[in-house]
């Protein structure tokens, strides 16, 4: 803008020259020249910084102080890299989706986002690092995340990184990524494990142990099923064995005979006089009950 300027100044003077030996309309177009020359002269010495931005001037290789967002005035001279403030995502997925290990050497990958954001009071040293807001995240944030990534992982099974330790995974790589970009001038505001799935060779040794581990489980309760059903019938033999002894011990020749001599009492119910075999050993006689006496 400041060479049209130029070019612009320069031409007016060129038909204000011409203009004086020549009648017709060239004064004026070189004082149309001339303004517009110095309006691109004015506006090429002001500087607008957006909002949620800042600005690194740079004046023939010599880095001066960050501008803050609002109207700054400049040099002609002075070329402005402006680093947005605002937080931005950095999505690794679908073909940046990250490859980790576990600390079993399973092979598993991660679908990470960090959000990350210019620090303003260090523009300039990320100037100096990097140069642009983009390259800022080619150079420093994605290599640093994924490394962080891999190695948070490599400390962790398999069975934690896709399922028991996901939470605990995600916060130790947020608190990394954090404490190794804060001091650079990168604000870490979030780290998001979005997912995780193993690969198709851990996916199959994950399928062949969950089949183990259900045969195991089935035959375990087989055992402990048949080891109840052995322990209640050994409970039951022994109350068995335990009533005959009491019934042995008390069941007499005198009762006996009471009973017998009982039950056919009913019996003569329908027979008035009845012969009851109640007899055992020497004196096992017949007794003669009559139903008609009570």
């Amino acid at each position: 803008m400041f060479v049209l300027a130029i070019l612009l100044i320069v031409t007016a003077v060129v038909l204000a020259v011409v203009g004086r030996s020549r009648a017709g309309g060239l004064k004026v177009w070189a004082a149309l020249a001339g303004v517009a020359g110095v309006g691109f002269g004015v506006v090429s010495c002001v500087y607008v910084v957006s909002a949620y931005e800042v600005g690194v001037p740079v004046l023939f290789g010599k880095i001066g102080a960050p501008l803050t967002s609002g109207m700054h005035l400049k040099t002609p001279f002075t070329e402005v890299t402006s680093f947005s403030t605002r937080p931005v995502d950095l999505n690794l997925n679908d073909k940046d989706v990250v490859e980790v290990r576990s600390s079993q050497g399973g092979v598993l990958y991660a679908d990470v986002t960090v959000k990350w954001a210019v620090t303003p009071g260090n523009a300039v040293e990320l100037y100096r690092l990097a140069g642009s807001q983009d390259a800022i995240q080619e150079r420093l944030v994605l290599p640093d995340s994924r490394e962080i990534i891999r190695n948070v992982f490599a400390k962790h099974k398999s069975e934690e990184g896709y399922a028991s330790g996901r939470q605990t995974i995600a916060a130790e790589i947020e608190a990394q990524i954090k404490e190794r970009l804060k001091p650079r001038g990168i604000d870490v505001t979030n780290v998001n494990l979005r997912n995780v799935r193993p690969s198709d060779q851990l996916q199959e040794q994950i399928d062949k142990k969950l089949q183990q581990e259900q045969a195991t489980e089935r035959a375990v309760e087989a055992a402990r099923t048949a080891k109840a059903e052995s322990e209640r019938r050994r409970i039951e033999a022994e109350g068995i064995a335990r009533a005959n002894g009491i019934l042995e011990r008390s069941l007499t020749d005198r009762v006996l005979r009471n009973q017998c001599i009982d039950a056919f009492k009913e019996a003569a119910k329908a027979n008035p006089v009845y012969a009851v075999p109640c007899g055992s050993g020497s004196d096992g006689t017949p007794v003669i009950v009559d139903g008609t006496r009570n």
